[in-house]
């Protein structure tokens, strides 16, 4: 690492020094005067964060009928939900340097997608979408290809209606010299993002783009989460770089120590088979020792490959299938407690030992958080999980610029009290603050409810799945949960955001 490499010069420097009997021919400067050298060592190298690794690269352009017909084909309405597009899209990428979560200096890749056209909306100087995506078990995810569903979402609701896009990739995806992905590293993900941000400003111009003033900061699900760990950084660190015009997250783990603590204490979720592996991996690169061997935390047959397994090259059902991660079990059938509707997360076959689960619920009863109100992280947890968990939950600042929560409260993958808690902190530390917080899946006022329509749509989507599941002879339940957090929350809080932005 770069580090290393200025400290082992230091040392050589000293000893140099100490061994010259005070020749400054042997590594010392003699200063006037004195008989003693005066070690001088050399300067640090400058920081690579945010440099382009080469020029930027096309990746396509999209007049607006045909990215209709693409959202349309992909899915048949969709256009309706996203809006006609009305800007013409064109699409590159950019690679830039960023860190790891030890500080080392890796490549990662952002799309930034620009809008063209006649129509005012689409030229002259435009404000600046950066979004965060969502979690993905594949190491080739990558948000400047429009045929994956989350791009060509940002694509149509944001880049097609004049905002410039730019979405990095994140470290350990889409080509990414980092060999595992940051998942919920508070601290590498927004320098991720930031970096990200810094090598597509520095194109701009070369690709025609002019950026306004404004700037907005939103992502879905992990990119929920990942948007506030951005804007508090700006917020906190980079307040003379960035200025954030308003944020919106949606659907994310904000509330992260609340949220594991729900599931080690009997409350999983779906998706915990693979979440819960890829947090556990991004602590580990971090220096938090949460385990001396992966056998520590997980059963036998997962133990062996699982610090390599996500992202990798397969989705989560062909690692099931093949035996590297369980479906759904992942905790012993007999292990205790057990909340009420969580049967399917207790099997044989589990992911995650019962000595190690009892020893984090054991920390839960000795040191609970989420006690006081207004400071739920006011608690000193001595379990290593808990510990990373307490240091990457964004309820430990107050945000400055207007901010919209957003989300579903029936989510089986990232439950509402996330967006719940957050929203209560922020609202205690910054009660003059603008905060919109949007349940799509409630009930829209008849007047004075800015966020009808995205729940309207909600509703109406919500609706078709299930009769979709009727006609099929399916469950609509069933159909609805599957569907519910990526396909059905995420285009109508999206929308949401982007109608909270055009307002600022």
């Amino acid at each position: 690492m770069f580090y290393q490499k200025v400290i082992i010069s230091l040392v050589l420097a000293v000893l140099a020094a100490g061994c010259g009997g005070g020749s400054a021919g042997n590594g010392g400067v003699t200063a006037p005067g004195s008989t003693s050298p005066v070690v001088i060592a050399p300067p640090p190298a400058p920081s690579l964060r945010g440099n382009q690794v080469g020029g930027p690269a096309a990746v396509a352009a999209y007049e607006p009928q045909a990215l209709k017909q693409l959202l349309d084909s992909a899915q048949s309405g969709t256009s309706g939900i996203t809006s006609t597009p009305v800007c013409a899209v064109g699409v590159h990428t950019v690679r830039y340097h960023t860190i790891g979560s030890a500080g080392e200096d890796t490549e990662a890749s952002t799309a930034v997608m620009l809008p063209s056209g006649a129509d005012p909306a689409c030229s002259g100087p435009r404000p600046v979408l950066l979004y965060a995506h969502g979690t993905s078990p594949l190491k080739s995810y990558d948000m400047s290809k429009l045929d994956g569903t989350e791009a060509r979402l940002i694509a149509a609701i944001f880049a097609a209606q004049g905002f410039i896009v730019v979405a990095p990739n994140y470290a350990g995806y889409a080509g990414s010299t980092l060999a595992y992905h940051a998942y919920l590293d508070g601290e590498q993900q927004s320098a991720d993002m930031v970096d990200g941000l810094r090598a597509a400003r520095a194109v701009f111009s070369q690709l025609g783009a002019s950026a306004s003033a404004k700037l907005y900061v939103t992502g879905y699900s992990q990119g929920g989460y990942v948007a506030l760990a951005t804007q508090r950084a700006m917020q906190t660190r980079h307040a003379a770089e960035f200025s954030v015009t308003a944020a919106a997250g949606l659907s994310g783990p904000y509330a992260l120590l609340k949220f594991g603590d729900a599931i080690f204490g009997g409350a999983p979720t779906l998706g915990a088979t693979a979440f819960v592996p890829m947090l556990v991996n991004a602590g580990q690169h971090a220096g938090a020792a949460l385990y001396a061997s992966p056998a520590d935390i997980y059963e036998t047959r997962y133990a062996g490959g699982i610090e390599n397994l996500l992202p990798g090259t397969v989705g989560l059902g062909e690692l099931a299938s093949l035996g590297k991660l369980p479906a759904s079990a992942l905790f012993a059938w007999n292990s205790v407690p057990q909340a009420a509707g969580s049967k399917e997360f207790f099997n044989d076959g589990n992911l995650i030992r019962t000595s190690y689960r009892d020893g984090y619920t054991a920390d839960m009863q000795l040191r609970p958080c989420d006690v006081a109100g207004s400071d739920p992280l006011a608690c000193t947890p001595a379990h290593a999980l808990r510990l990373w968990l307490k240091k990457n939950d964004l309820r430990s600042y107050a945000p400055a610029a207007p901010l919209l929560l957003c989300g579903g409260d029936a989510d089986p993958l990232v439950p509402y009290y996330n967006t719940n808690a957050a929203a209560d902190y922020f609202r205690a530390k910054n009660p003059g603050g603008t905060l919109h917080v949007v349940n799509v899946d409630s009930t829209p006022s008849l007047f004075g409810d800015d966020y009808s329509q995205p729940k309207l749509g909600f509703l109406a989507a919500k609706t078709a799945v299930r009769a979709n599941a009727a006609i099929s002879g399916g469950s609509g339940d069933a159909a609805v949960r599957d569907a519910y957090h990526a396909g059905l929350v995420a285009p109508f809080c999206l929308r949401a955001a982007r109608d909270f932005f055009r307002a600022r």
